[in-house]
């Protein structure tokens, strides 16, 4: 990233939103009950959603290129549709126990 206190700030955000999701993702694959997994998954979802928001505001900021992120971009959408199917999935398992 460019230097810059904008983009520091968005940086260190984007950083911590990012980290939050591998450490909770973590803490998820090894919850020991239903409900502790959906409700790491939860934040999982709710961090990936934040990170998405940064590389947004990073592109719409122009402080780095919309092409330079897209992948990224592309990456977190995907990550985030497969941990909504995953909470759901676990959800409808739950009702049925």
């Amino acid at each position: 990233l460019p230097t810059g206190r904008t983009a520091e700030v968005i940086a260190r955000q984007l950083l911590r939103s990012g980290t939050s999701v591998g450490a909770n993702y973590r803490a998820a694959c090894r919850a020991k009950f239903t409900r502790d997994f959906i409700s790491k998954m939860g934040i999982v979802e709710e961090e990936a959603d934040e990170s998405l928001y940064w590389m947004e505001l990073l592109s719409e900021a122009d402080i780095v290129e919309s092409e330079k992120l897209a992948l990224l971009m592309k990456e977190a959408d995907e990550l985030l549709a497969i941990v909504v199917a995953s909470i759901k999935t676990a959800r409808k398992k739950s009702k049925k126990s």
